[in-house]
C-alpha cells in the first residue's frame, strides 16, 4: 500500500505552436508600419503642416516656379496672420482659369490623389493660389504714393521681397479691407492677378480669412533653395492700427 500523501499529476502532451513564417511575420509588421504612417501624415497635413507646389511666377524671385513650400496651418487659428505673410488661399472665385484636365491613366491620378490626400506629394494650385498679405481687416491700402508705393493706412511701404524691375500697379484703387479678410499681393507685381486686379468681385478684391489654408514657411524643394520664409516685420512696423 503505498503511503505517499501528494496529488499525482496527469501529464499531457503539449500541443506544439504553429511556426509563423518569417516572411508573413515581416509582411505583417511592414503593413503595420506603413499603416501608421500614412494615418501620421495625414494627420499631419489635416491639422499642421500641407506641402504645396508652386506652380507660377506671380511670387518672383521670392518663389520660383516649381519650388515646394510647406504652409502652417496653425495660422489662421491658434496664431494670426500678419501683414507680410506669404499666404496659401483656396480661389474665392473667378481668380484662377479654369483647369485644363491632364492625360493621366485612372491608375496614375488615382494614386496621386491618394499621396496628395495623405501628404505625401504636394498639392497643387488646381484650386489654391499664393500670396503676400499687404493688408489685414479694417487697413486701408491705397496705390501708389508720390514715390510709387502701396501704402497702408497712409504709410508708404519699401518692400524689399519684389522681384527687380517690378512695380505696382499704373492703375489708382484705394480700399478699406473688410472684416475677417486679407488684401494680397503678389512679390512679381507685373505679372501677378491679385487683389489689385479683383476689385470688381466679391469682397472687393480683399480674400476671406476663411479661405486661408496656412502660411507659408519654409521652402522645401528643390535642395539648393531650402530656407525659411520669414515675415518681413520691419517693412510694416511703421503702419498705424486700422
Amino acid at each position: 500500500m503505498s503511503d505517499h500523501t501528494g496529488t499525482d499529476e496527469l501529464l499531457l502532451p503539449r500541443n506544439e505552436e504553429p511556426r509563423r513564417s518569417p516572411f508573413m511575420a515581416w509582411l505583417r509588421e511592414s503593413l503595420v508600419i506603413l499603416v501608421s504612417a500614412l494615418v501620421l501624415s495625414w494627420l499631419v497635413k489635416t491639422f499642421l503642416v500641407q506641402a504645396f507646389y508652386i506652380p507660377s511666377g506671380s511670387m518672383e524671385d521670392t518663389l520660383q516656379v516649381g519650388d515646394r513650400v510647406l504652409v502652417t496651418k496653425l495660422a489662421p487659428g491658434p496664431f494670426a496672420v500678419h501683414r507680410g505673410d506669404i499666404v496659401v488661399f483656396k480661389d474665392p472665385g473667378g481668380w484662377l482659369p479654369p483647369v485644363t484636365a491632364t492625360s493621366t491613366s485612372p491608375l496614375q491620378k488615382g494614386v496621386n490623389d491618394a499621396l496628395t490626400f495623405v501628404g505625401l506629394l504636394p498639392q497643387d494650385s488646381g484650386e489654391h493660389l499664393i500670396k503676400r498679405v499687404i493688408g489685414v481687416a479694417g487697413d486701408t491700402v491705397a496705390c501708389c504714393d508720390a514715390q510709387g508705393r502701396v501704402t497702408v493706412n497712409g504709410v508708404g511701404i519699401d518692400e524689399p521681397y519684389l522681384k527687380p524691375g517690378s512695380i505696382n500697379t499704373d492703375m489708382p484703387f484705394t480700399t478699406t479691407v473688410p472684416p475677417d479678410s486679407l488684401w494680397v499681393e503678389g512679390d512679381n507685381r507685373l505679372h501677378s492677378a491679385d487683389s489689385r486686379y479683383n476689385q470688381g468681385r466679391p469682397g472687393g478684391g480683399s480674400i476671406p480669412l476663411a479661405n486661408v489654408v496656412g502660411v507659408a514657411f519654409v521652402k522645401l524643394w528643390p535642395a539648393d533653395r531650402i530656407g525659411l520664409l520669414r515675415n518681413p516685420a520691419s517693412t510694416f512696423a511703421a503702419v498705424p492700427a486700422p
